[in-house]
């Protein structure tokens, strides 16, 4: 295992701010640190924990941000506006209130920290910041003195240099100046299940062991100081090595959580760990335990040992207090929020909720127990209702801003950046329903650079057409703001990274003809199947996510989808120039590379199997030079190629969907004569209308 000796900023209340948060004392890894100041090596006071204490408690609230993305402020850099749904800067309000409530806290970040805004690739790729000057995102969480964290899959998307620089050095890997010293996370990054190829030893330290004092209530009802060792360890998830395969391929490693941490669990209770916590990048499945499993939540807190697990990647919620709670599965308990006895939490993602486990600790006269059963889990948002039914947000921590304003302001100027004009608004409002206008352009993008590059580089494919597939990535499901829409006249940067949301990269795939009708039945799961003799309303969009519904919109392809079929049974008529497509035909689809390496769902060549090109290039880089070329987008160029349509049927009642306000122009100005509005307000509280689609035109 490699041995780091860490550092800790000095972090005592009257520096950060935060009375509630648990003194530091030393070390990581059991390794005592370097002091860099005085301060840090004074003694917290109170007792030294004899056995006088025993019988002793103490509430111990472990604080979790996840997925943050980069979402330092409450802003959309597509829409260049705020946005105070989410952002850090709120979640910031929360920590501080909860370190006023609780007298002891250890707040940890769980990945998917460095990237997801504009702010984040003009810091990475644009403008890349010096060694010497913390990320925004990390100089932002400083502001509240993080204890730990540890790395999604996020982390890796800018590559290994990167990542070696913003943690502060020391990723001994190939390509990595190991002996970099740089400004770092400002807290101990903890990684136990990805090692690094050219040392067999994990590529930053599996855990960290913090030393701490708790204050703590007596028997006699006093209040009294013992000290506390916490162990934090922390697994991301595996598919990195297929997300980011150009950069990690023969350079890094992974195992999977259980055995990572059934490794690494007794070395943090060798050490004195009174208590282990786990973060988890990951979050919960049913399936059987594998080591690459993407969420193996549930099989990981049966590992002994782990007092208290925080979760995230798949952005959900974790307690889920609706009536219907996701991730309803066997040892999973909301009401007492835990995963097969754990306390646990997912803080949902963007900054939009804390999580709080609140750990019932017992001194038994020479070390801290948990009491898992009188321990608890919440969420605690920065939206809620108020008496009169109005969306309240929690205020923004108004210390957060000034510290990224310059930079702030640069990504601002970036993503203004004109590159091109449309003629027409480039939406996904009703993307659902047939309109391709803010897609074709995405596929029109990626089909010729992946066709540019196979004329040049692969000359084996040279002979197979090249097609490209997206989806509508933005369709509603954070509510009626939630649709991809630009508007007619000037397009800049910022909509072209509208029009492809996230940090993908262009994969090209080879497929048959009966690979693609198969992939194109697995994304018609988008649709409920609708029952023809129904006469009540019937709604026509399912829980399957809209990132998934990948269309072609091309002239070439031409297919029908029938949703009054069972799943599997949806697509009609599928042609490639004006005949029935060869199930034996060979093609290259151009698409992303969690499409190419995820979507075994879809088809089993989407494993990664069907991969033959692995572009190092972002779609959304892709789409941006694309306008640059031709920056005339026009309806008619651009916009208007179905490549699919219902399949015409009559229906006895109506099929409804939901989509943003005031949108029907945008359905009319598409040609989709086939669908009127229902009601302005679909009741939903999340900002959008119902509307009808008339399958039978």
């Amino acid at each position: 295992m490699s041995i780091k000796t860490f550092v800790f900023r000095s972090a005592h209340p009257a520096q950060h701010g935060h009375p509630g948060h648990l003194s530091r004392r030393t070390a990581a890894l059991g390794v005592v640190a370097i002091a860099t100041s005085a301060a840090l090596l004074t003694a917290c006071g109170g007792s030294d924990g004899g056995p006088s204490n025993a019988g002793a408690t103490a509430t111990l609230a472990v604080l979790e941000t996840t997925d943050l993305h980069f979402n330092v402020r409450s802003y959309d850099y597509f829409k260049l506006a705020e946005d105070k749904s989410y952002g850090f800067e709120r979640t910031a309000t929360l920590v501080r209130a909860a370190r006023k409530e609780f007298a002891n806290t250890l707040l940890v970040d769980n990945g998917d920290t460095i990237q997801g805004t504009a702010l984040a690739d003009y810091e990475a790729t644009i403008s890349p910041i010096p060694c010497t000057q913390q990320l925004s995102m990390y100089k932002a969480m400083g502001a509240l003195g993080f204890d730990a964290g540890t790395l999604g899959n996020h982390e890796f998307n800018y590559g290994l240099p990167f990542l070696n620089q913003v943690l502060g050095g020391g990723l001994d890997v190939d390509g990595v100046d190991a002996t970099k010293k740089c400004a770092g996370a400002g807290y101990p990054a903890v990684l136990a299940n990805v090692y690094s190829s050219k040392t067999k030893k994990p590529l930053v330290q599996p855990y960290t062991l913090l030393e701490r004092t708790v204050v703590a209530k007596g028997t006699d009802g006093n209040e009294v100081k013992l000290p506390i060792k916490i162990g934090v360890i922390g697994f991301t998830t595996p598919g990195i090595m297929n997300w980011d395969k150009r950069y990690l391929e023969g350079k890094v490693y992974t195992e999977g959580a259980v055995e990572s941490a059934t490794k690494y669990v007794p070395e943090l209770r060798a050490k004195g760990a009174d208590i282990v916590v786990a973060l988890l990048h990951g979050g919960l499945d049913s399936a059987a335990y594998s080591p690459t499993m993407e969420n193996p939540g549930l099989h990981l807190s049966k590992v002994a040992g782990i007092d208290a697990m925080v979760m995230g990647h798949q952005h959900g919620v974790f307690p889920d207090t609706a009536a219907t709670p996701s991730f309803n599965l066997p040892g999973v308990d909301h009401k007492a929020g835990t995963i097969n006895g754990v306390p646990a939490v997912m803080a949902s993602s963007w900054g939009k909720a804390l999580g709080v486990v609140q750990l019932a600790l017992q001194w038994d006269g020479s070390k801290w127990v948990v009491n898992k059963t009188a321990s608890k889990s919440e969420l605690r948002n920065i939206q809620s209702k108020n008496a009169a039914g109005a969306t309240v947000y929690v205020d923004a921590d108004a210390t957060i801003a000034p510290l990224i304003e310059t930079q702030h302001q640069a990504a601002i100027k970036y993503v203004k950046t004109p590159i091109g004009q449309t003629d027409f608004r480039m939406s996904t409002l009703f993307a659902d329903v047939g309109d391709p206008g803010a897609i074709q352009i995405v596929n029109q993008a990626q089909q010729t650079y992946v066709a540019t590059y196979i004329k040049a580089n692969l000359p084996q494919y040279a002979a197979l057409p090249v097609l490209s597939v997206s989806a509508p990535f933005k369709s509603g499901f954070q509510g009626g703001a939630d649709y991809t829409d630009v508007a007619v006249g000037p397009l800049a940067i910022n909509n072209a990274a509208d029009l492809y949301l996230y940090p993908n990269t262009v994969y090209a795939v080879k497929v048959n003809g009966a690979d693609i009708k198969n992939w194109l039945e697995a994304a018609a799961q988008r649709f409920n199947q609708i029952d023809p003799a129904k006469t009540t309303e019937q709604a026509l969009i399912s829980t399957f996510p809209g990132y998934n519904f990948d269309m072609f919109t091309t002239a070439d392809v031409q297919y029908a989808i029938d949703v009054t079929q069972a799943k599997g049974s949806r697509i009609k008529n599928l042609t490639y120039l004006g005949k029935a497509m060869d199930p034996a035909q060979e093609f290259v689809i151009a698409t992303n590379n969690y499409r190419a390496t995820s979507g075994k769902s879809f088809i089993d060549k989407l494993d990664g199997s069907g991969t033959i090109w692995a572009s190092p290039d972002a779609n959304r880089d892709v789409v941006i030079e694309y306008i640059r070329k031709n920056p005339a987008v026009t309806r008619t160029a651009n916009g208007a190629a179905k490549s699919w349509r219902f399949a015409k049927v009559s229906v006895a009642g109506p099929v409804v969907f939901s989509s943003g306000a005031n949108g029907l122009a945008v359905a009319q100005a598409a040609g989709l004569a086939n669908v009127s509005l229902v009601a302005a307000d679909d009741g939903s509280g999340k900002g959008t209308s119902k509307y009808a689609v008339d399958l039978s035109k």
